[in-house]
């Protein structure tokens, strides 16, 4: 008689070993993929923000100056006219988006039918890869606005002292175009923009009342509640901050270095958020007081755009008076680059 082959298979343990073996090598090497992932969009973010400064820069040496946050006219508290565009609206044809520039009404707000279809374009160089939300914010007349994750430069906590007021100490500002000869610190020694949120919850149009003048602003290491009690929920909150590129205003087109990178402030009625104190807005005639965030989702800092064209990853452990030091173009301090 033959005997019968016996038929060998795994086993339940050996498919247990495998399967443990599998799970520890994708344990490995996800982080791997994962830091893979982020670096490769940490460099196109770099590469968004030098395209900024290239457009920066281009438009100075055609202007003459750089351009202005917003334009708008009037005296006291009273705006008679508002002229709404931003910077990001301004530097278009030096983005290679002529086509959209050339579309733009100047002499109309970015909400009239006339140009609605630029405020909600989705422009690829104003958008971090790592945003989790990059989508436009829709509008309740079925339009739309398109979001940014790069803001200017407008301030520390002072963004504006309103008509005949205080200007800040930033590049940009408005009614205001510096020229890059003004910036006494050194082009290397200045951040002109740097990362920001879209959705970002904020605190809208309400004045801290810890902030009463251009030089009796906070310190970066202060308390916030305790520089400005609105944090504890004193004002309406809403999450439109940066969802508007088109808009020449601090909380949807800027940042202030009112605080380091990624600093965490807890407000709104709950404290559960993280946000920012948009201040009076600059529509409003001023003074506009803000404490609006460089923040990103990559891991430790956020990218920033210099002076002179470079981009930095500026660590969200920086000491604050470094940071509100970069934020100047001529407060004569002396900043070393390891501090940064």
């Amino acid at each position: 008689m033959r005997a019968r082959a016996e038929a060998r298979g795994f086993t339940l343990i050996e498919l247990l070993v495998v399967i443990a073996i599998i799970a520890v090598l994708i344990a490995l090497l996800l982080p791997a993929v994962q830091a893979a992932r982020e670096a490769a969009r940490r460099m196109q973010c770099t590469n968004n923000l030098k395209q900024l400064g290239l457009g920066l820069a281009n438009y100075e040496s055609s202007v003459g100056a750089l351009p202005p946050e917003v334009v708008l006219s009037g005296s006291g508290s009273t705006v008679t006219w508002w002229g709404a565009w931003s910077v990001h609206g301004r530097v278009l044809p030096y983005l290679e988006q002529a086509a959209m520039y050339d579309a733009i009404n100047f002499n109309l707000s970015y909400s009239t039918p006339q140009n609605t279809t630029v405020a909600g374009a989705v422009v690829t160089a104003f958008i971090c890869p790592s945003e989790v939300r990059p989508e436009p914010r829709p509008r309740g007349d079925g339009s739309r606005y398109g979001v940014t994750n790069y803001g200017f430069a407008m301030g520390d906590w002072l963004v504006w002292g309103g008509f005949g007021g205080a200007q800040n100490r930033s590049a940009f500002g408005p009614n205001r175009s510096r020229r890059l000869g003004e910036f006494r610190d050194g082009l290397s020694n200045t951040v002109v923009a740097a990362e920001v949120k879209a959705y970002q919850p904020q605190m809208s149009n309400c004045r801290p009342s810890g902030v009463v003048g251009p030089n009796d602003v906070p310190r970066p290491d202060a308390d916030p509640l305790t520089a400005a009690p609105e944090y504890a929920g004193g004002c309406a909150i809403n999450t439109n901050g940066h969802t508007e590129w088109v808009e020449g205003v601090v909380h949807q087109s800027g940042f202030t270095t009112a605080w380091p990178p990624n600093f965490q402030v807890p407000g709104g009625p709950n404290r559960q958020d993280d946000v920012n104190i948009a201040g009076m807005s600059e529509g409003r005639g001023g003074p506009t007081y803000a404490a609006v965030g460089s923040r990103s989702y990559h891991p430790g800092g956020v990218n920033a755009l210099l002076g002179d064209g470079s981009v930095r990853f500026v660590k969200e452990t920086m000491n604050g008076l470094t940071w509100r030091a970069l934020g100047t173009v001529a407060g004569d301090e002396v900043i070393s680059s390891d501090a940064y």
